[in-house]
């Protein structure tokens, strides 16, 4: 069963474009939005059309939204988000269920050998990545992934708060592949 978001359309798909700085690569969906519409999540493909294994299929894409997960990191919080893993057994199983789910998400849409019981962010065991956590948080909503509802709750940014910059788009950029 494929995980439910939207797909994405060629305006979100030039959206993404101007978010990353870069064309979006094998966006199958946009499963989590700011309040005013634009993308915050995208859900890519986990195998690229180059053939390349990708296993982040929640990709943060809000520029706020990543910046705030570059400055959480930047205070070393996920050495305490390590600590909390290690010490709380309740946390490290929600934290083991978050992985098994996303493995299970992206195994819904293909099941890539290359990327077989691995995830993202360092689940199961690390907190490697709260880009990737608050990416999948934000996708499957609060209560899932425990690391990425802190990174969320601890950061300076909000879902429920737009901070998108005005994404001005002809009609050139959302009719030409991504």
């Amino acid at each position: 069963m494929r995980p439910p978001f939207e797909p994405a359309s060629q305006r979100d798909i030039a959206i993404v474009s101007a978010q990353l700085g870069r064309p979006a690569r094998d966006v199958i969906g946009i499963p989590a939005r700011c309040v005013c519409g634009a993308p915050t999540v995208v859900a890519t493909s986990p195998r690229l059309a180059d053939g390349t294994p990708f296993p982040t299929l929640y990709y943060l894409t809000h520029p706020a939204a990543t910046a705030a997960m570059s400055d959480l990191e930047a205070t070393h919080v996920m050495v305490e988000f390590a600590q909390l893993l290690e010490d709380d057994p309740e946390l490290r199983d929600q934290y083991a269920r978050a992985h098994e789910q996303y493995v299970r998400d992206r195994e819904s849409i293909l099941s890539v050998d290359e990327l077989a019981h691995v995830s993202a962010g360092g689940m199961p065991v690390r907190v490697k990545c709260l880009h990737a956590l608050a990416g999948h948080a934000l996708a499957v909503g609060p209560n899932v992934n425990p690391i990425g509802d802190l990174a969320l709750q601890r950061c300076d940014w909000s879902p429920d708060v737009c901070e998108c910059r005005n994404y001005e788009l002809t009609e050139s950029d959302t009719s030409s592949d991504a």
